[in-house]
């Protein structure tokens, strides 16, 4: 059938990358068929899935799994019980024990920052830092957490982190936070502990975030939150404020609206009336 020739095919694939990996200072792991370079330090408990690569230098502790085509960059060092799905790539980063990094994560990657020349070019600038993770942290499918510039990017043990976060190089969130899904933190910005951001919310560069702050769906922080509470609207308020600004723009809007039906009633009518009558208006 399909299936079989896929699955036939994708085994000579496999059997074919291990072959071609063995002649490079790698060798075939034998808990899942993944790769590893003999540099690297691996726990025997440890799985490794078809098609992933371990590369030197690297460690994994006891019981890490590690999903199929998933890349542990040189130095890399993964703690125990840690699972990490497939696809997912990390570089330039520390992976406490006991987190789950979910399919296509990006832990590491060059953070994003340029220089601007006098004639307006754009000049890379280096990212030489990490990315450090807690311990118990999860991150949500598709997420990236970029290294450092001038400090580490550090995310605190405990937190959470949906599908579709982006974390910006620098950026150091607490402990116990929750990051729903298309969450973004601009560069070098500081969260507290117990952070809760709702989805679409953001952080804008260089701004900090209190501990125990709960920010709305889609609200946009343009300045530094100092004290715990609920933020919502953009540029991000207090809610209880962002609330009553909202309804007294539909109640202000509202009466907009009637005010100018009223004055079409008034000034319009008539004219509707001989329009409709075949006669020229007013």
């Amino acid at each position: 059938t399909i299936m079989a020739c896929a699955l036939r095919g994708s085994a000579l694939s496999v059997r074919r990358f291990a072959s071609e990996a063995a002649g490079a200072a790698f060798r075939v792991w034998p808990q899942g068929g993944g790769v590893v370079h003999v540099s690297a330090s691996v726990h025997p408990s440890a799985r490794i899935e078809p098609c992933a690569v371990v590369l030197p230098d690297a460690s994994l502790d006891a019981d890490v799994s590690i999903g199929a085509t998933s890349v542990v960059g040189a130095g890399v060092r993964v703690g125990a019980r840690t699972l990490v799905g497939p696809g997912v790539r990390l570089a330039h980063c520390t992976v406490g024990s006991d987190c789950t990094l979910h399919a296509g994560v990006c832990i590491g990657a060059d953070g994003f920052g340029f220089d601007i020349g006098a004639d307006g070019a754009l000049t890379k600038r280096p990212q030489l830092l990490r990315a450090l993770i807690g311990a118990h942290v999860e991150i949500g499918a598709n997420s990236c957490v970029d290294r450092g510039s001038w400090r580490d990017t550090v995310i605190g043990a405990y937190t959470k982190l949906d599908n579709l976060v982006q974390v910006g190089h620098n950026v150091h969130i607490g402990e116990h936070c929750l990051l729903c899904a298309h969450v973004a933190l601009g560069g070098s910005c500081t969260l507290g502990d117990h952070v809760v951001m709702g989805g679409k919310s953001a952080v804008r560069d260089h701004v900090s975030v209190a501990s125990r702050v709960r920010i709305a769906a889609k609200a946009g922080v343009c300045a530094s939150i100092a004290e715990p509470g609920d933020y919502a609207g953009f540029p991000a308020e207090r809610a209880a404020r962002w609330r009553r600004r909202v309804v007294a723009m539909r109640w202000a809007f509202d009466r907009l609206d009637r005010a100018e039906v009223a004055r079409l009633v008034r000034d319009g009518a008539f004219g509707l009336r001989r329009r409709r009558e075949g006669a020229a208006p007013c």
